[in-house]
């Protein structure tokens, strides 16, 4: 069974986000529980915790198929200390807020090196980032909370673009229970892998499967792409209209590995969100 939705606005509080879902006919969606783009946000209050959770209940969405998105700011893998260090405290306030809401993963951008340190260096910080976020949050709620490392493009100093990277993280994370994999379609895409056609695709998950494991995959981020193959570039396009093309996205939606998952647009154009998510609950011979 699939899971299609998008990534939508929690604008007035995060309590409104499973109403914004529902109204495009998603059956999972993505959210920011903060403003993205600043390091300090106010705790989340009773009144939004309990609306939430009372909205994703009557909206009919199972918290698996929810994953929220971190902050663009947080950068765990920085090799500056500072920086580093608001970034791993800015990822565990994520998570504690996360186990707040009743959810049970965070989606983060795995980190860059800055070109001030070699890649190596930055995947041994990043696992320990999340080796310290899940020593914090060992108890209560926040406990239950999975780090998603996404797949990047690679653009400038990312870290995540290819798999072994991400397998090379996971390598060196302790709590390895707490800690999953988003593959984002344009991310990969951008990064060289070429999901145009559904032997495209299979490879690429056949090469997923066979370098991190798909025991630790636990959503996707689907978007067509605006860049070439392997331009290692992250500009997103909506679906059909960009060099990825609708044959992938069709595969996709008819591949198993994908079930009960949160699939999540995060196309340019929130007007056509309904009907791209119609498009493909049709590519996965569902109705909404």
């Amino acid at each position: 069974m699939k899971f299609i939705g998008a990534h939508v606005s929690a604008s007035g509080g995060v309590e409104n986000a499973p109403l914004n879902a529902r109204d495009i006919g998603a059956r999972a969606f993505a959210l920011f529980t903060k403003n993205q783009r600043q390091w300090n946000a106010k705790p989340l209050s009773e009144e939004s915790i309990t609306g939430f959770r009372r909205n994703l209940d009557e909206c009919g969405f199972d918290p698996l198929h929810v994953l929220p998105h971190d902050s663009y700011l947080i950068n765990i893998g920085s090799p500056n200390d500072e920086t580093r260090a608001k970034s791993v405290a800015a990822l565990e306030d994520e998570v504690v807020r996360a186990g707040q809401l009743g959810l049970v993963a965070v989606n983060f951008h795995p980190g860059a090196h800055l070109n001030q340190v070699d890649e190596a260096a930055c995947i041994a910080t990043i696992a320990a980032g999340i080796n310290a976020i899940h020593r914090a949050t060992d108890t209560g709620a926040a406990s239950r909370v999975r780090l998603v490392i996404e797949t990047t493009a690679g653009q400038g100093s990312n870290i995540g673009y290819r798999f072994e990277q991400i397998a090379a993280i996971i390598d060196q994370v302790v709590c390895k229970e707490r800690v999953g994999v988003c593959i984002d379609t344009c991310h990969v895409f951008a990064a060289g892998y070429d999901i145009r056609t559904a032997n495209g695709w299979n490879a690429m998950m056949d090469e997923y499967e066979r370098i991190i494991g798909l025991e630790y995959l636990r959503g996707v981020h689907v978007n067509d792409a605006k860049v070439e193959l392997g331009s290692r570039k992250d500009r997103h396009h909506s679906l059909g209209e960009g060099t990825i093309g609708l044959a992938g996205f069709r595969a996709m939606m008819q591949d198993p590995r994908l079930d009960d998952m949160p699939l999540v647009l995060e196309t340019v154009d929130p007007d056509r969100w309904a009907d791209e998510i119609a498009l493909l609950y049709e590519f996965a011979g569902l109705t909404r």
